[in-house]
């Protein structure tokens, strides 16, 4: 594989990087990205290009292991961390646990897991055939954008969960529930999952919060059966592409990451909103 391909491979895991928990979509990005320009699939095959997009999402999961490192240990019931570790934090810095009374439990996580995984697996092959193109994500980004502007115009005016540690399962699993609209490639897992916190009186930050929490599983589920489903299609040939792939995106992921922790309490979703459209007008006059 020559340099041309790993150039490209790094900016596929640039692209997922910044945008990966961004409310814009990594794959609707990812995929607009190389059918404009890019054409993985002229030298890798559909099914290889697109398993190598689900793959390189590997790189933004261990972004957000690393970040919040302390949070899946607590989940995981691996180490209790004190009160005392848990005092207010800047933003752009993770929401660590708390220690004994009130704190995020695995349980609610899970809760907020089923719907997606459900519905997901009874419509992989669907998704994989017929809706990674750049007219789906075209629409995928317009609806998803209407929906995130709907979450700041009528998201209730006082809000009921500050931090991620006082989610509700009743919460959780309206969270899960908004889940199920990202599998519409370009409508945002970050997008819709936000936005659905914030409707059901969650912070925007304790909404991303969440959401990064459980995007893991999610990731990392996705990965794996595809991994499974389509491992006769990696070669040696094409491994150094995954690599450099994988290794851009976790660096970008750790930097934007903690760029939109920043940024999120304070510019709400409307921005984001706004560039989707924009983005979607631009490429449907350009591609189409």
């Amino acid at each position: 594989m020559d340099l041309l391909m790993i150039i490209k491979a790094i900016i596929l895991g640039i692209v997922e990087g910044i945008t990966e928990f961004a409310p814009v979509s990594s794959t609707g990005h990812m995929i607009i990205v190389d059918d404009m320009w890019l054409q993985s699939q002229a030298f890798l095959g559909q099914h290889t290009a697109n398993t190598f997009k689900v793959v390189i999402q590997l790189g933004s999961i261990l972004a957000v292991v690393v970040i919040f490192w302390k949070r899946f240990f607590d989940l995981l019931g691996l180490k209790r961390f004190s009160r005392k570790e848990m005092q207010p934090v800047p933003d752009g810095q993770p929401q660590q646990p708390s220690g004994e009374g009130g704190h995020l439990k695995l349980r609610m996580v899970l809760i907020g897991l089923i719907p997606a995984a459900v519905l997901g697996l009874l419509t992989e092959n669907y998704i994989d055939d017929h809706l990674f193109s750049t007219a789906t994500v075209l629409i995928g980004l317009v609806i998803g954008a209407v929906f995130m502007i709907c979450a700041d115009r009528f998201a209730p005016k006082k809000v009921q969960t500050e931090t991620v540690d006082q989610v509700t399962y009743k919460q959780a699993l309206g969270v899960g529930l908004m889940q199920c609209f990202a599998l519409w490639p370009g409508f945002s897992r970050s997008g819709s999952t936000i936005s659905g916190g914030v409707l059901l009186g969650m912070s925007y930050r304790a909404a991303a919060d969440f959401t990064f929490i459980m995007a893991v599983p999610v990731m990392a589920g996705a990965t794996l059966l595809s991994l499974m489903k389509n491992w006769q299609y990696f070669t040696m040939e094409s491994l150094p592409f995954f690599i450099a792939g994988f290794i851009s995106a976790f660096v970008f992921a750790l930097l934007s990451m903690r760029f939109f922790l920043k940024l999120i309490n304070r510019v709400k979703l409307m921005p984001f909103a706004i560039y989707r459209i924009v983005l979607a007008a631009v490429v449907y006059i350009i591609f189409f």
